[in-house]
């Protein structure tokens, strides 16, 4: 994997591209004769068009057809239309779809090294987790185990900091004493929830409003986002400020597509792709703050927990967790990074 880093601090550079140079290639037969075809992308998303993430992604498409003379472009598929992120994972292994935006818990299904990166307290701030995750250095050996499963990891995304949320103030562990919280459903989550001081319960995301409202369980967690749209603040007014979890989401081919590329064009893909990424950092930003207005507005409160306590409470699970030479490289790499 080519040594790329993704910085916050500023703009990455796009690169120059010829563009007879891709007109030429965007299209080839077998032996290389030009077709003359132009290449449209299919993007799987499983959230709404106007998710930050979408909104960055619609931009790289329009600024990749303008940059090749209209001969790439990419088509979204929002609303989990093309299926499950499960399913379009296995799309993108098959050559079904071209691209998609995935959870990074569903990675560890493929490889358990991924958990190391989903672990509880693991960055200071969105900037760093986005920075720290496009560091080759970091995390480039770890993403290319995926490559024998013909999925191809292109970019780490931001996807929001998960709290929690249920009918009281959680201001300690203690407070979380024997109430069900739905978590993503691995191992790694049940038994954070656990450290937490609650029972980690896991359930489909369409499935938690009911779930909560009948009281099967007693809350959930997730990023300020989800709690709006998804209208939980209805059935849990409280929403506090645990801060304990940043699950990254990956934008992924596979090798196949990738390679299939010439050489010029995925380097301008993956230049716009760095700088989209950035742009669904601070796309969410603003987000998260109509989010919690719109949550506020609705009745919810929200609520500062004492993180250092949950922090400290989770603390056991990174070495239950980092077991293998590569995790414990990569743990040590973003520890020595957050200083």
């Amino acid at each position: 994997m080519k040594k790329r880093m993704i910085s916050v601090l500023g703009a990455t550079a796009v690169l120059a591209i010829g563009l007879a140079g891709c007109a030429s290639a965007s299209g080839e037969t077998a032996d290389g004769e030009d077709t003359g075809e132009k290449r449209v992308f299919r993007v799987a998303f499983n959230q709404t068009a106007a998710h930050p993430q979408a909104q960055a992604i619609l931009a790289l498409g329009e600024k990749l057809e303008e940059e090749t003379d209209g001969q790439y472009s990419l088509e979204l598929y929002a609303d989990g239309t093309l299926g499950s992120q499960e399913a379009t994972i296995e799309q993108i292994q098959s050559g079904t779809i071209d691209f998609a935006f995935v959870a990074g818990s569903l990675l560890e299904g493929f490889n358990h090294d991924f958990a190391v990166v989903n672990l509880p307290y693991m960055y200071e701030s969105p900037e760093q987790q986005v920075e720290l995750l496009n560091d080759d250095d970091i995390t480039g050996e770890l993403y290319t185990t995926l490559e024998e499963d013909k999925i191809k990891i292109l970019a780490a995304s931001h996807a929001g900091v998960r709290n929690v949320y249920t009918d009281k103030p959680v201001e300690t562990p203690a407070d979380l004493a024997g109430y069900k919280i739905r978590v993503i459903g691995s191992d790694t989550n049940i038994r954070m929830m656990e450290l937490m001081g609650g029972i980690g319960t896991p359930m489909a995301q369409d499935e938690v409003y009911t779930a909560i409202q009948s009281g099967v369980i007693d809350g959930a967690e997730n990023n300020e986002i989800i709690y709006s749209t998804l209208s939980h603040d209805e059935i849990a007014p409280f929403y506090s400020g645990t801060r304990h979890l940043m699950m990254p989401d990956y934008f992924v081919t596979s090798p196949a597509v990738w390679d299939g590329l010439p050489t010029d064009v995925s380097d301008l893909f993956q230049s716009l792709l760095d700088d989209a990424i950035l742009e669904a950092l601070e796309g969410q930003t603003a987000a998260i703050e109509e989010a919690k207005q719109a949550s506020k507005d609705a009745g919810a409160k929200f609520v500062e927990a004492d993180a250092d306590a949950f922090r400290k409470a989770v603390l056991p699970l990174h070495k239950e967790v980092v077991t293998t030479p590569l995790m414990q490289s990569v743990y040590d790499a973003i520890e020595a990074a957050r200083g």
